[in-house]
C-alpha cells in the first residue's frame, strides 16, 4: 500500500502493508488437514489461518501479549456528555496502577501484560515507574463545543506518543496487542468522530456511556448536534476530525495500532472507544484491517454500526460496555486456542485417520 501522508501532519508517514495471500491456499490446506471436518472449528480457523498470514508461516506463535491502556480527559465532561465528573479518569487511573481494576484481573487470567498511559489526563500522577507518560496537555483536551479539542500539533504528539509506546513494547518481542482507554466524556467524542467518519447517523451511534438515562443521552445528543453545527471542516479527513472532536487517548491509540500493524502484530480491536480510534487508522492506512481481530460486540449504541461498516464480526457478544480493554483481555484465549490447534492437532496422514471419505460408503462422513 503507498504511504498516507497528512498534509496537516506531514512529519508523521502513516504506512501499512497489505496481508501478502500468496501462501493463503497452503495454510488453508494445513488447517483443512486437520483431524476434523473441514470448517467444524468454525471462526477459530478463520483466526488461525489470519495469524498464519500475518506471521506468514503455518506454526504462528503469540508472544508477549500485552494491552495497552491510554488514559485522556476532555474538556466536554464539563458541560453535561456523561454520567460521571471528569474526576474518575485520574481515579480509574489510580485504580489501575493498583492493580484492581476489571482490566487488571482480566489481563493476569489471561496471562497478559497491562500498560497504562496518561496521554492527557487533568492530574499529577508524579513520576511512577508503572505508568507510561505520555502527557500531551496537563489539562486533556479543549471543549470541542467552543474550538477544536486539540490543536494539529497537539494531536501530531498524541499520534507520536502512541507509536513510540509500541515501538518500545515491539522491541521487547511482543506480535500480538490489545487496546483500551479510560476517559470520562470519550463515548461522546467517540460517537462524533464515528459519525464523521462513516457518515453514520448521529442519532444511530450516541449511546448512554457510563449510565446516563433518557433524559441525559438527549441531553448529550443535543449537545453533540450543537458542536456538529459549529464544526465547518472536512468530515472526511480523519485528522481535521480527529483534533476537532477527539481525545488524547483516542489519537494515541490511533497512533499505536498502525505502529502495531507496521511492526505485523495481532491487534485486538475492543469496544466503541477504541473501535473509533481505528476508524482515524484505518482511513490513513486502509490495510490495517488484515491486522484487526475484533475482540467483542459492546452494549454502547453504535458500536454494531461500526462493525457493520467495516464489514467485519467480532468474535464475542458478552453485553460488555466497560471499555478499558477487558473485551480484547477475554477474546485472547480464543487466539491461544487458534495457534494450539494449528501447532498441535494431528493431521489426517499423522494421525492414520481417513481423510473426509469413510471407509464403509462412497459419502462424506458427518462427525457432528
Amino acid at each position: 500500500m503507498s504511504p498516507v501522508m497528512s498534509p496537516v501532519m506531514s512529519p508523521i508517514i502513516f504506512s501499512v502493508s497489505s496481508l501478502d495471500r500468496s501462501r493463503a491456499a497452503e495454510f488453508q490446506a494445513v488447517i483443512d488437514g486437520k483431524t476434523k471436518p473441514v470448517g467444524s472449528l468454525g471462526r477459530l480457523e478463520d483466526l488461525a489461518l489470519q495469524m498464519a498470514l500475518i506471521q506468514n508461516t503455518a506454526k504462528p506463535q503469540l508472544i508477549a501479549p500485552h494491552i495497552l491502556v491510554c488514559a485522556g480527559d476532555h474538556g466536554a465532561a464539563k458541560v453535561g456528555v456523561s454520567a460521571f465528573p471528569q474526576e474518575v479518569t485520574w481515579q480509574m487511573v489510580e485504580n489501575f496502577l493498583a492493580g484492581n481494576a476489571a482490566i487488571n484481573v482480566l489481563t493476569r487470567s489471561s496471562g497478559m501484560t497491562l500498560k497504562v498511559a496518561d496521554a492527557g489526563v487533568a492530574h499529577d500522577f508524579g513520576v511512577r515507574a508503572d505508568l507510561v507518560d505520555a502527557k500531551v496537555d496537563a489539562g486533556g483536551t479543549a471543549n470541542y463545543l467552543a474550538g477544536a479539542a486539540m490543536s494539529a500539533a497537539q494531536c501530531q504528539q498524541a499520534l507520536q506518543n502512541g507509536i513510540d509506546v509500541v515501538a518500545r513494547i515491539a522491541a521487547g518481542g511482543c506480535n500480538v496487542i490489545g487496546f483500551g482507554e479510560m476517559g470520562i466524556g470519550n463515548t461522546a467524542s467517540a460517537s462524533l468522530l464515528t459519525h464523521c467518519l462513516t457518515g453514520l447517523p448521529l442519532i444511530d451511534v450516541v449511546g448512554r456511556g457510563t449510565g446516563l438515562d433518557d433524559a441525559g443521552v438527549a441531553r448529550k445528543r443535543a449537545l453533540l448536534e450543537q458542536a456538529l453545527a459549529l464544526y465547518t471542516g472536512p468530515r472526511d479527513d480523519a485528522l481535521a476530525v480527529l483534533a476537532r472532536f477527539g481525545g488524547f487517548e483516542i489519537a494515541m491509540l490511533a497512533g499505536a495500532m498502525l505502529e502495531a500493524a507496521r511492526h505485523r502484530m495481532v491487534l485486538l480491536i475492543d469496544g466503541f472507544i477504541v473501535t473509533s480510534a481505528l476508524l482515524v487508522a484505518h482511513r490513513l492506512a486502509p490495510a490495517i484491517l488484515d491486522y484487526c481481530v475484533f475482540a467483542h460486540r459492546s452494549g454502547e449504541a453504535g458500536h454494531r454500526h461500526q462493525h457493520e461498516w467495516l464489514k467485519v464480526e467480532p468474535l464475542l457478544d458478552l453485553g460488555l460496555r466497560l471499555g478499558e480493554g477487558t473485551g480484547a483481555a477475554l477474546a485472547y484465549p480464543l487466539l491461544q486456542a487458534s495457534c494450539a490447534f494449528l501447532n498441535e492437532m494431528a493431521s489426517f496422514a499423522s494421525a492414520g485417520v481417513s481423510d473426509k471419505i469413510c471407509a464403509s460408503s462412497n459419502s462424506k462422513c458427518n462427525s457432528d
